[in-house]
């Protein structure tokens, strides 16, 4: 499979995830582009990773994978976006890229799920439960937003409809995701933001009760004919707390994906849809163990995409099986339990309830835990270090952030 040569815009913890999927698999290096460099790629062996700074403007980002093409013809050339904005523009401008290889949704489909609000609409359809929702198009008065006329209590969640759009508006005190305490608080973040310039609609929501360990991750592959192939649940043990990287995945346990009530719901959704390519689900269970909500759709592999390849389903190996070999696949849905953490041990003990210590200390005396940053292979000793910096760093960033569960 040397003719495989993945292509990532983007040089997170996401391209990272992938490209050492692919590694693995077949053994082929990767290339990435974007706007500056970023620790998980640079000085990898793996990913050849090129600055480009205005590689969000889509004409040059056609420009560059065009020439890219022209480099290596006769090569299978797979395409991924690993931020929202460049998922964004790889599905907007597709037909334009027929030397690629770019797993992903049709834009109509992406302009109708994209969006909290609209996703929110599909799921109704389909009977997915989301945390109760109040959707604002303008700034409004505090007056407004008392819980009497929400229809539920303080303290909320306040997030952007269009996560898109939301970051290329950037103010002071921006967050990935606000709790309000009140409702002249709502109304401060609501105007904030708005003032930015962003034009999309805001969501109010009601608070699903419980810490990060009643978050669940379920990635899912679409085939070429809006089958859906492979199907994964993880269950959050802790995430990030920072503004910026609140609500990333720092320790995940994968689970019997069956076990989760709504994943026929989920699936029937995205074959109805004929959704292609990877789909990535936010999910909260409350305290009702039956209480599962659905907070979002990401139309791309997600950030943690290596806690699927880590419990024996390597995401590389499945799309090219359907891409490229045309195998006829059957549905995968996984079963067994593994480990994927970015902290060291010890910020992940401390910070995930010790009701799962147990489990988690006898995964990695199996050999079934994955620190997707540290791979063997890569072995250039600069990254090492920076890697080693940035795992250390964690210990920093929680204790800041993050009080410590029971």
């Amino acid at each position: 499979m040397s003719e495989i040569i993945p292509v990532f815009l983007g040089a997170d913890l996401n391209c990272y995830n992938f490209a050492r999927a692919f590694h693995e698999a077949y053994g082929v290096e990767s290339y990435a582009y974007g706007r500056y460099p970023m620790a998980p790629t640079k000085y990898s062996k793996i990913v050849h990773f090129t600055t480009v700074p205005d590689m969000d403007n889509e004409d040059t980002m056609l420009r560059i994978l065009h020439e890219f093409a022209a480099q290596h013809t006769g090569k299978k050339l797979y395409l991924f976006g690993c931020t929202d904005d460049y998922a964004a523009m790889i599905i907007r401008r597709k037909a334009e890229l027929p030397e690629y290889i770019a797993p992903g949704p049709a834009a109509d489909l992406y302009t109708t799920v994209q969006k909290k609000a609209e996703f929110y609409e599909v799921c109704d359809k389909f009977g997915i439960p989301y945390p109760t929702t109040k959707v604002l198009t303008a700034p409004v008065e505090a007056s407004e937003l008392s819980a009497a006329k929400l229809g539920f209590a303080y303290p909320i969640i306040v997030k952007p409809s269009s996560s898109v759009d939301y970051w290329k508006f950037p103010f002071d005190g921006m967050k990935k995701v606000y709790t309000a305490k009140s409702p002249d608080e709502t109304a401060k973040i609501v105007r904030d933001i708005y003032a930015s310039g962003y034009p999309d609609k805001m969501i109010l929501q009601k608070m699903v009760p419980g810490g990060d360990d009643h978050m669940r991750v379920l990635t899912a592959f679409s085939d070429e004919n809006g089958k859906v192939r492979a199907m994964c649940l993880g269950h959050t043990m802790v995430e990030e707390h920072t503004p910026h990287g609140l609500g990333n995945h720092a320790a995940i346990v994968t689970e019997d994906t069956t076990a989760l009530p709504l994943v026929e719901n989920i699936r029937r959704m995205l074959e109805d849809c004929h959704y292609t390519g990877f789909s990535n689900f936010d999910i909260k269970v409350g305290d009702d163990p039956t209480d599962y909500r659905v907070f979002e759709i990401n139309l791309r592999q997600g950030r943690s995409n290596y806690y699927v390849t880590g419990a024996g389903y390597n995401l590389a190996k499945i799309l090219v099986e359907d891409r490229v070999e045309h195998k006829p696949l059957e549905l995968v849905v996984t079963r067994n339990r593994s480990l994927w953490r970015v902290v060291p041990q010890r910020v992940a003990y401390a910070y995930t309830p010790k009701k799962y210590h147990a489990e988690m200390k006898a995964l990695i005396r199996a050999g079934a835990a994955k620190n997707p940053l540290f791979y063997g292979p890569d072995k250039h000793p600069t990254r090492r270090l920076r890697m080693t910096k940035n795992a250390l760093g964690h210990f920093v960033k929680f204790k800041q952030y993050y009080q410590k569960p029971n």
